[in-house]
């Protein structure tokens, strides 16, 4: 599947795409971290992992500059949530 054809498509489509395309070695680096540390479960474990398949995730489905803006936003407030 090339780029704008998947530009095209609706944003869950694109995101479906990143999670098992694009952004799979990301996933599967946090996966690992998940599955090597679920016994000893705690608040921000694998956070640094999380936050590199988010940010992938997020560039691979974002459109335009203006939701770029958005999403960086976004993840500055969920960081501080965190």
């Amino acid at each position: 599947m090339n780029a704008t054809k998947i530009a095209k498509e609706s944003p869950l489509k694109k995101f479906a795409y990143a999670t098992t395309v694009s952004c799979s070695v990301h996933a599967s680096i946090y996966g690992k971290c998940i599955a090597a540390k679920y016994t000893d479960a705690r608040k921000d474990m694998c956070k640094e992992e999380f936050y590199k398949f988010v940010e992938c995730l997020r560039a691979t489905v974002s459109y335009n500059s203006t939701h770029k803006h958005h999403t960086a936003y976004y993840t500055q407030k969920l960081k501080r949530k965190w």
